[in-house]
């Protein structure tokens, strides 16, 4: 029996094509499962910096303005107020926080090849352990609260310069993985950070402030005088 020569043509040239079309399906479903993960893998980065920012660049300033309002406070019920803000905005603070790290572990390519991911194990560490410090609270008047004291603060002011740095680093890690610029959030955070601290600094001369428009009698003059050259020295 002979075969056609036109369809022994067509014959070989699906032979031919057929794997080359199977080639071509494969590709297009390797670029759209590599689209799908590029898209999960910069959602899962965001979050994390989102997490973390949460954390270390509001949750954190918050607690420690508010701690920080309480000192002098007579108001005991104020006082109760400020030491809860304190309180519960530091518990989520690390809860964001290691919930960051938890995503970090699982999903990014954790190669400590950058200032970053070795920040960020540093920071993790010194978070929980300021966090014990603060579980471990001594009584005011005990034994060895002047000791804890300085150890809470030590750690928390670790953190918190520490958290910035972090934050810093992880823009930049963000604009090394993806390319996109960063310039507008760097911005908005260095202001934002640049109030928290002018809030922090301005705290203490708020009721001095207040005070000098207040008349004194010529009996307190001298005492005020002597108060504000003190503040000086």
């Amino acid at each position: 029996m002979q075969v056609p020569a036109g369809k022994l043509v067509s014959f070989t040239m699906f032979i031919l094509l057929v794997p080359s079309f199977v080639s071509s399906i494969d590709e297009d479903n390797n670029d759209n499962i590599k689209k799908v993960i590029s898209h999960k893998l910069m959602f899962e980065i965001t979050l994390h910096g989102f997490l973390l920012w949460a954390s270390m660049g509001l949750l954190m300033p918050i607690g420690i303005l508010a701690i920080r309002m309480s000192n002098g406070e007579e108001c005991g019920r104020k006082l109760k107020i400020l030491f809860y803000v304190h309180a519960v905005s530091q518990i989520l603070s690390v809860l964001l926080a290691t919930t960051g790290a938890i995503m970090s572990i699982k999903n990014f390519n954790n190669s400590f090849n950058n200032h970053h991911q070795r920040l960020g194990v540093a920071l993790y560490g010194i978070i929980w352990l300021q966090a014990l410090t603060g579980v471990l609270r001594p009584w005011r008047g005990c034994k060895g609260r002047t000791v804890w004291f300085f150890a809470h603060w030590l750690l928390g002011t670790t953190v918190c310069i520490l958290g910035v740095i972090s934050i810093y680093t992880g823009l930049g890690a963000y604009y090394d993985k993806t390319s996109k610029s960063t310039k507008l959030w760097t911005i908005a955070f260095t202001v934002e950070i640049t109030v928290i601290v002018l809030i922090y600094l301005f705290q203490d001369k708020w009721v001095h402030i207040q005070n000098q428009g207040v008349p004194v009698r010529p009996s307190e003059e001298h005492g005020s005088i002597g108060n504000e050259k003190g503040e000086h020295y």
